[in-house]
């Protein structure tokens, strides 16, 4: 009678085979080529009068090819983050030293150039002004801007105050309001802002673009790259 031969761990040696330790691979584990060596051994050593029961090999076989496909998944979406990674690292670099569009009322004036941004107009009015206020809430300019259709309008603040000298770099603040059959409303407004650097999200998060003098916003708070 054929002698039914031990597949267990110990019994690899009888095969003229050897389980792999965590010194070859950082685990006890059987890689594709093992297995299969391990099932024509076991084919081949098998009692003929208790042969293998054909629904436990194909389970085994079934088993091994289940984790494969889940390591084989699992590499895909290790390779589909990487890619996804270096796509947002080029976006990011593409945007540092350009402006962007976020809705708010905060602009930084720097100590050249104009605080721009874009006032929202729901309906169409007699009348549209801009106020531009200083950090500690005195008004430096207002600016005329007349009958608007509905729709975004631009405004632009040159820097210079009511006095007409150049107002000192830093944090302002804009409001604007309509007038809508005489009643005074105030509208939605947004700033231009330039991106001075960007933080890559980690683990899922957004992209963070770091504002020259307003801090950090979400990729998907900006309204218009330019």
């Amino acid at each position: 009678m054929t002698k039914t031969t031990d597949l267990s761990a110990s019994g690899y040696a009888g095969l003229g085979l050897s389980a792999r330790t965590e010194t070859t691979r950082g685990r006890t584990e059987l890689g594709q080529t093992e297995f299969f060596e391990l099932m024509v051994a076991q084919l081949k050593n098998q009692d003929p009068l208790k042969p293998l029961d054909s629904n436990e090999f194909l389970g085994q076989v079934a088993q091994f090819t289940t984790v494969r496909g889940i390591q084989d998944m699992q590499k895909s979406f290790a390779d589909l983050a990487a890619t996804l990674g270096s796509s947002q690292a080029l976006q990011a670099s593409t945007l540092v030293g350009r402006e962007v569009l976020v809705p708010g009322s905060d602009g930084y004036l720097a100590a050249t150039g104009a605080l721009a941004g874009t006032v929202q107009l729901p309906e169409s009015t007699r009348g549209l002004t801009v106020t531009v206020y200083d950090a500690s809430g005195q008004v430096v300019r207002q600016i005329g801007l007349g009958a608007q259709a509905a729709g975004e309008i631009e405004f632009s603040w040159d820097g210079i105050t009511a006095a007409g000298k150049r107002a000192t770099p830093g944090l302002y603040s804009v409001s604007a309001t309509v007038d809508v059959e005489g009643e005074k409303l105030v509208a939605e407004t947004a700033v231009l802002a330039r991106v001075e650097s960007v933080t890559l999200g980690r683990g899922g998060s957004e992209m963070q673009l770091n504002l020259a003098g307003l801090g950090s916003v979400g990729l998907g708070g900006v309204r218009q790259i330019l």
